[in-house]
């Protein structure tokens, strides 16, 4: 029998106990700190810090600046990251994708580890880092290539114990035959506990890696759990596939990032479609998990429950960012809930333990396709609630009419194009994506208040055109160049666009001229190693190369292709990723091409609703602002603020979160396409936002711009 002193101590201890796991738990969800990309684990991009406020953020200053130093000139390169701030202390990474320490008051370099001497294929972009410690060692997990990099926080220095001499390859945990294909991981996973949790980035095309989530031992770098997103036989989902598509089909990926409930121990995760993003003749079915919201117990990875947004997705609808966690009050209750934003312009909003939807969500007819092999899924989900927060369908009565030649222009192309919501399927014949591939909402995040449940999110409004081109030999040519064909239309195409012109300069360059500036060795070191945002095609052979530099050279195929043509299984392609546009350039519908937008959780109603970015040149001729394509997203502040870059207008700026009135704008010297991060050194407020430029055809940057009241 315990005394009562032992007794009195006990309750103590367990006082102490509770006590400390109260405070833990707060320090997870602080919102006064920056410790993760997103701000927090829930991904709400919120900070309670006021010292800026509406009152004085017109006085908002240029506190410093850090200089990457390693932009590509040819206006290539781009900084996606928002960087996460530690104990005083900075990180980031530069468009080289150098990683860096900073002290966070003056911007003052403290490390910065070399991405030189990597050597890895397929440099892409990276979004941000993740920070985790034991209270004793403090580490810096950031993933390059196909490997997941760990270094010292304090000094840079890799991490030697940690996989490989301070790495592991991320091909781990795919199976033997992914070990070729690409395989990336532009934006960071999420730590839990002593685990890593990451997600990656798959090939589109049919070559894809399976988009398997993983998580590994923060420690060791083993693989501790693998959750299949293309269920294996025995698991539930692999009935929604045909027999053998486990052991063929790739993507089903989560790039978009993810959140962690870290009291219910579940990680919410979206997922992307599977490849062939714009053909599924060869995966018929539902395709789970493909397009889901995943929750996942994260210890174990065991599947809680799941939510898809789309089914058999063939319109590359992958889920953009991840899921916010919410509350919404319903009927004098609390709910704890998720909101996942999605490319379509809807937002799903779900209870947290259940994943049933919190607003009516209704399954709808949607036309099927009529590309031979192809079965589209009869119907989609459509939320009823919030309504969405981006234009359905792109109508001849949306035509860009601000000059009348143009609308002249635009008038003839629409006749020549099919139209039909948001779910036309591709087709043979040129049709409108509507909103487009880049959303609705992008991969830059949304914005949530947990004081007022409103929800902030920024959103395209942007019509692209997707044609699909058969692969099936062409008559006029011969076996070699028609091989050679099938191989550029199913591995460049995509990007470069059928007829080599890529999309304009804006991202894709065309090859008809860039081949002119490289030698056959060049070339084929290109198609080896990768560069910038292109992959390297490690799983093409040395003769399908040349083939591929043969055919976009317009010579001699190699001679072993002669005797073969190319009869793939997947026997479509698409022409490459174009935007819709007038002559001048601007979007073929009526403005606004970019919005941001308030929602309120709790009723599903819209707050405010503005423009987002402006295009000077129509500014200056009367016409009201119209937003603009925009990538990154916004930060909300207890200061009454949002704060947002995104615009191709090359702005950072500061909302009234109450009005959506612009209060501050700053012209930043390259393009804002990150989303921002604000923290607190010795009393002072900052906001920090990368200006890396390099999209929709704006000039690179390599600056990171950090702002203050002075």
């Amino acid at each position: 029998m315990l005394s009562p002193k032992l007794k009195f101590l006990l309750c103590c201890l367990l006082i102490l106990s509770v006590c400390s796991a109260c405070k833990k738990e707060k320090a997870q969800i602080a919102f006064d700190t920056w410790e993760i990309k997103g701000g927090d684990r829930g991904s709400r991009n919120y900070s309670s810090l006021d010292q800026i406020n509406t009152n004085n953020v017109a006085s908002l200053q240029l506190a410093w600046t850090y200089f990457g130093r390693d932009a590509d000139s040819l206006n290539r390169s781009q900084i996606q990251c928002s960087p996460i701030i530690v104990d005083s202390i900075l990180y980031g990474t530069t468009p080289g994708l150098d990683l860096f320490a900073l002290h966070a008051g003056t911007g003052k370099e403290i490390w910065r580890s070399r991405a030189s001497g990597r050597n890895l294929p397929g440099l892409g972009v990276n979004r941000g880092v993740m920070y985790w410690t034991d209270g004793f060692q403090k580490r810096i997990f950031f993933s390059f290539g196909h490997r997941l990099f760990c270094y010292d926080a304090m000094t840079g220095a890799s991490v030697l114990d940690f996989g490989e001499l301070g790495s592991i390859d991320m091909h781990d945990g795919l199976g033997e035959d992914a070990d070729s294909l690409l395989l990336m991981a532009n934006t960071p996973g999420i730590v839990y506990k002593n685990l890593i949790i990451m997600g990656s980035r798959v090939s589109e095309g049919p070559d894809a890696a399976p988009g398997y989530i993983r998580a590994y031992d923060a420690l060791s770098g083993k693989l501790v759990w693998v959750f299949h997103t293309i269920p294996h036989p025995g698991e539930p989902g692999y009935e929604t596939w045909p027999p053998d598509a486990w052991t063929k089909v790739g993507g089903a990926n989560n790039w978009a990032g993810m959140s962690l409930d870290t009291a219910r121990g579940i990680v919410y995760i979206p997922t992307g479609s599977a490849a062939f993003d714009f053909y599924g003749g060869n995966r018929k079915g539902k395709n789970l998990y493909a397009n889901c919201i995943l929750a996942l117990e994260a210890a174990t990875g065991k599947l809680k429950w799941h939510y898809q947004t789309t089914h058999h997705d063939i319109l590359d609808r992958d889920l953009p960012s991840p899921p916010v966690l919410v509350q919404v009050k319903r009927d004098g209750k609390t709910i704890d809930a998720v909101a996942q934003a999605t490319k379509q312009g809807y937002l799903f909003v779900l209870d947290r333990d259940t994943g049933e939807p919190l607003f009516p969500v209704e399954e709808r007819p949607v036309p099927a396709s009529e590309l031979p092999g192809e079965e589209a899924w009869p119907t989609q989900p459509f939320p009823v609630k919030p309504k969405p927060y981006a234009r359905q369908e792109f109508t001849e009565d949306l035509i860009n009419d601000l000059d009348s030649a143009n609308h002249d222009y635009l008038k003839k192309q629409f006749a020549l194009l099919r139209t039909g919501g948001p779910y036309l399927p591709p087709g043979v014949k040129p049709g409108i994506v509507f909103p487009g591939y880049d959303g609705g909402a992008e991969w830059g995040g949304q914005s949530y208040d947990p004081e007022t449940g409103i929800f902030y999110i920024n959103s395209n409004e942007m019509p692209w055109i997707l044609t699909m081109v058969d692969l099936t030999p062409d008559k006029t040519m011969d076996n070699a160049k028609n091989y050679a064909r099938g191989l550029f239309l199913r591995n460049c195409a995509i990007c470069h666009g059928a007829d080599l012109k890529g999309d304009g300069g804006k991202v894709y360059p065309p090859i008809d001229q860039t081949i002119k500036k490289y030698s056959v060795p060049e070339l084929r070191a290109l198609l080896r190693e990768g560069r910038r945002l292109m992959p390297a095609f490690r799983h093409l052979d040395s003769l399908d190369k040349d083939a591929i530099i043969a055919f976009i050279r317009n010579e001699a195929i190699p001679m072993r292709r002669a005797a073969t043509s190319y009869r793939p299984e997947v026997p479509y392609s698409m022409t490459g990723y174009n935007r819709f546009t007038g002559l001048d350039g601007h979007p073929a519908v009526k403005p606004p091409w970019g919005t941001l937008n308030a929602i309120n959780l709790n009723t599903g109603e819209y707050e405010w609703t503005v423009p987002l970015g402006e295009v000077d040149s129509l500014t200056k001729k009367g016409i009201p602002v119209t937003g603009t394509e925009n990538y990154g997203g916004p930060l909300n502040t207890q200061g009454g603020l949002i704060f947002i870059a995104a615009t191709k207008d090359e702005k950072f700026r500061a909302f009234d979160k109450a009005t959506g009135k612009v209060l501050w704008e700053y012209q930043l010297p390259a393009g804002g396409y990150a989303t921002p991060a604000t923290y607190q050194v010795h009393g002072k407020q900052y906001v920090v936002i990368a200006a890396g430029g390099g999209k929709m055809g704006t000039k690179s940057g390599d600056r990171y711009l950090a702002f203050s009241l002075q």
